[in-house]
């Protein structure tokens, strides 16, 4: 039986649903669940590197259920691994499905292949694709949403994988570009969600105030670090509050009904 998140509509709760919780040292992530017990964060999305990052959130999933929920990829800015390594990750996702919230992290490497390229490095990004493709295959036949790192023109290439296995469920993290694209999502019902940069970034808050309401979320993305309030500090899952703030001021909302309004998203998104 799926245990239920929910809670009374009074609570307002928050989640952060990208981090990297396998990536923090030991002694931070027992300090981020602690806090957690006492705080509003009700619970993570913690999304995986590689197979060995997934065995990780699987553990800490395991331990601190249901504070901390994982999923399972292959993040894109990295090398691509080798066939046997692919059919590996696979297999143990498969394995595993029945544990694992959603696919992720997953997606195109728009800034390795904007560093190689700046360096008169070939690219060929058809691989990536390929594996990208695999991913949203696996989603589909396992009827789990999809976590994307896939900004600019790459959200467009994504699109059209979602589009080709008619995955609806997907989320485009920390998300870049064009109004074309976002448009685009927008009518296939692709959620986005924000980073503590929504309290000072320009683009990423326009992309707020244009985005429809009942598709965004938060997240922190930690342990990657932020700027303006946050310089210096280690990323927090309680940092959702402030891009709930935020996010809530741009849109006209009080923040009981932006609170409330990015709650029930990821849970309709996640199925929680």
């Amino acid at each position: 039986m799926k245990t239920s998140l929910r809670q009374t509509e009074a609570d307002f709760p928050l989640m952060d649903t990208h981090i990297h919780l396998d990536l923090y040292e030991a002694s931070d992530q027992q300090k981020i669940l602690a806090d957690m017990q006492h705080s509003e964060v009700q619970s993570v999305i913690s999304v995986s590197m590689h197979l060995a990052s997934c065995k990780r959130n699987l553990e800490l999933a395991r331990q601190n259920a249901p504070m901390v929920r994982p999923a399972f990829g292959y993040h894109p800015e990295q090398a691509l691994p080798s066939s046997a390594e692919m059919n590996e990750l696979l297999e143990w996702m498969a394995e595993h499905s029945d544990e694992m919230l959603a696919v992720g992290e997953v997606g195109l490497p728009y800034y390795a292949r904007l560093e190689a390229q700046s360096k008169g490095r070939s690219w060929d990004n058809r691989p990536y694709e390929q594996l990208l493709d695999q991913f949203i295959a696996f989603a589909k036949e396992h009827h789990k949403p999809v976590i994307l790192h896939a900004v600019y023109e790459d959200a467009d290439i994504a699109c059209d994988l979602l589009e080709k296995h008619k995955l609806t469920r997907a989320h485009f993290h920390w998300f870049k570009g064009s109004r074309n694209t976002l448009q685009r999502m927008a009518d296939r019902g692709y959620y986005i969600s924000f980073t503590p940069d929504i309290l000072y970034d320009d683009e990423i808050r326009d992309i707020a105030s244009r985005y429809p309401e009942h598709l965004v979320m938060t997240e922190t993305d930690g342990p990657w670090p932020f700027e303006g309030q946050f310089t210096g500090q280690m990323t927090h899952p309680r940092m959702t509050s402030a891009v709930a703030a935020a996010w809530a001021e741009l849109r006209g909302l009080s923040l009981p009904e932006g609170r409330k309004q990015l709650y029930e998203n990821a849970m309709r998104l996640y199925d929680l």
